[in-house]
């Protein structure tokens, strides 16, 4: 066993104050936060809310952050461009709105997402999905229906440069400022 040895300061100017190791100082007791790494970044992103195993939410849940439940939720959660994870311990009554979800408890309710849905092996969904994409895992209990939707496809913006050299929009025309005060659109 090898001893290391410990450097004490002290801190107080009184002979009778306390002593502690010079490393324990403010200075470096700082800590991260959370850890650095790439692999931690994308498993926990910096914007995800918990609910844990010992908490129980019934009502509405809305948010702008990703969420992870690992309790239990009765009621309607609304997450609209964010992805909900349920966790293996959760237990969730309640319909889903989300931008993706990925189910490894039990769900009972209808899943609305914009982009994907996962089922992981310890899944158990009890209700509709409507979805872009779909993912089921085996030994994953699903029961209800499936609708596949297209997701919705982003307006394209297209410019070009005219003979002036400045840039246009080709979808949208200008709007001109006629002699009296109406704005008419200079494309028929």
């Amino acid at each position: 066993m090898n001893y290391h040895p410990v450097n004490f300061k002290e801190l107080n100017t009184p002979a009778s104050g306390p002593l502690v190791p010079a490393e324990a100082t403010a200075a470096n007791m700082r800590r991260p936060a959370r850890p650095t790494s790439a692999l931690h970044e994308n498993l926990y992103p910096a914007e995800l809310a918990t609910i844990g195993k010992s908490v129980i939410v019934k009502g509405e849940l809305s948010g702008s952050e990703d969420l992870c439940i690992d309790g239990q939720v009765e009621g309607s959660i609304v997450l609209g461009g964010q992805t909900l994870t349920v966790g293996a311990n959760a237990r969730v009554l309640a319909n889903i709105e989300a931008r993706s979800v990925i189910i490894q408890g039990s769900v009972n309710g209808n899943v609305h997402v914009t982009d994907r849905v996962e089922l992981r092996a310890t899944a158990a969904l009890s209700g509709d999905i409507v979805a872009a994409r779909i993912a089921i895992e085996d030994g994953a209990f699903f029961k209800g229906t499936i609708e596949i939707q297209k997701p919705e496809p982003v307006p394209e913006v297209r410019t070009h440069v005219a003979a002036g050299g400045h840039a246009s929009s080709a979808h949208s025309p200008s709007p001109v400022l006629s002699q009296g005060s109406t704005l008419e659109s200079t494309m028929s």
